[in-house]
C-alpha cells in the first residue's frame, strides 16, 4: 500500500513537471518478500514460491519488475524471459543511445530489445545467484543457484550439496531431480562453479576468532 501510494505521487509531479512522456520507470524489489525467521508477524506470504528474502529458491529472487517506457512498452503487456538487476545499466545507457560499457557492466545485458519486442531472448545461456552470507532468517547457509532455461540448480555451500528443479513444472521447488537427472545436475553444477571462478566471486571462510 504504501509503495503503491509514493508511486503514484511520483508519477503524479512528473506528469506536473510535463516529464511524464520523457522518463523511464523501472520498478523492482531488492529481494523476495520477507517470509521466514521466525519472528512474530512476518509481513508476507510468498506462495505458491519457496521461501523468502536471504534464500536462493524461487521466493527469495523471483522479484515483481515492471517497466514502464513511454511511446515503446504497451500497458498491461508481459514478458516471461528471465532477467536479473545487473540488466539494468546497459539497458538504460541503450533506452539513451548512449555506447554500452561492457568493461563496467560485466554480467548484464541490455532489454532494450525484449521491450521493444524485436526480440524473443537474451544471448546468454543462464542466469547465476551467489548468497556467500548467513543470515538469521535462512536456515540453508550460503548458496548458490543456476537457472538455465526452466532448470535451476540450487548449491549449499556448508556440504555442496545440490538440488535440481524443472520451474516450469515446479515452480514451489518441491520436487528435487538431482538424483533422476545426474548428467544435467552435473552441467549445471559445473557452470556454477566455472561462472563463480570467473567472476572472481568470494567465497565464505571459517572465522578463526570465532566459538
Amino acid at each position: 500500500e504504501n509503495i503503491d501510494e509514493n508511486m503514484g505521487h511520483l508519477m503524479k509531479k512528473l506528469a506536473e513537471w510535463d516529464l511524464e512522456e520523457n522518463t523511464v520507470l523501472i520498478f523492482m524489489s531488492d529481494n523476495g518478500g520477507l517470509s521466514t525467521g521466525g519472528g512474530k508477524g512476518m509481513p508476507t506470504s510468498n506462495l505458491p514460491l519457496r521461501a523468502g528474502k536471504a534464500w536462493v529458491y524461487e521466493g527469495g529472487i523471483r522479484e515483481p519488475m515492471i517497466i514502464k517506457w513511454p511511446g515503446v512498452t504497451k500497458a498491461g503487456s508481459t514478458c516471461d524471459v528471465p532477467v536479473i538487476s545487473t540488466d539494468f545499466y546497459p539497458t538504460m545507457l541503450d533506452m539513451a543511445e548512449l555506447s554500452l560499457k561492457p568493461e563496467q557492466h560485466l554480467d548484464g545485458l541490455s532489454l532494450k530489445g525484449l521491450l521493444k519486442r524485436e526480440a524473443n531472448g537474451l544471448d546468454r545461456e543462464a542466469i547465476y545467484f551467489h548468497y556467500p552470507h548467513y543470515h538469521h532468517i535462512n536456515s540453508m547457509g550460503p548458496a548458490g543457484a543456476v537457472r538455465m532455461g526452466d532448470w535451476k540448480l540450487v548449491e549449499r555451500y556448508e556440504n555442496m550439496e545440490v538440488e535440481l528443479f524443472n520451474l516450469r513444472d515446479d515452480i514451489g521447488e518441491q520436487n528435487d531431480l538431482s538424483v533422476s537427472k545426474p548428467e544435467l545436475t552435473a552441467k549445471l553444477r559445473q557452470m556454477l562453479h566455472d561462472w563463480r571462478k570467473q567472476s572472481g566471486a568470494r567465497r565464505t571462510t571459517p572465522n578463526p576468532a570465532y566459538k
